[in-house]
């Protein structure tokens, strides 16, 4: 029935994301195989690509907004997921771990994702908090609050946020 399914890119973006909770292993491995099988890398990554793009326009093509997006703009938390979904349907590994082994990450490369994921992921939590609800633009009214919240201050040389 999955598979049925999987035709859509947002359908198998959904399964490579699926997590196992509970239930038959050898169900979930079969499934795992079988959507390793169906997957075309190429023409998922196209489809993804054009989501992308599709998304990077709405928000001007560009990673340097005023009141980006934490989650959708470019340079955001989706465009991380967007390689490790690629990854993922191509066979090349299932975390940034498992891409530094396959050898398609340095060292260095690999400190600098889960360095700047870590960050996305605070600031987008601590946004969260500051605004009381389910929020992912850093608008100008909540930012000298979430920086305050990561801990940024004011320095002589500059300040912890243009608000």
């Amino acid at each position: 029935m999955c598979l049925e399914q999987a035709a859509d890119v947002t359908i198998q973006t959904a399964l490579l994301e699926r997590r196992f909770l509970t239930g038959a292993r050898p169900l979930a491995a079969a499934l795992d195989a079988a959507l390793a099988d169906s997957i075309d890398p190429v023409a998922f990554m196209a489809a993804k690509t054009v989501e992308m793009q599709r998304r990077h326009a709405r928000f001007q093509d560009t990673p340097y907004s005023l009141e980006p997006n934490t989650k959708e703009s470019p340079g955001g938390l989706r465009d991380l997921q967007l390689i490790a979904w690629v990854a993922r349907a191509a066979g090349l590994g299932k975390s940034w771990l498992g891409l530094r082994e396959a050898g398609l990450l340095t060292a260095e490369e690999l400190q600098m994702i889960r360095h700047n994921e870590r960050q996305l992921q605070a600031d987008r939590a601590a946004l969260r908090i500051v605004a009381d609800r389910r929020e992912d633009r850093l608008v100008f009214d909540v930012q000298g609050s979430v920086a305050a919240l990561l801990g940024y201050s004011d320095r002589p040389d500059r300040q912890a946020s243009s608000s």
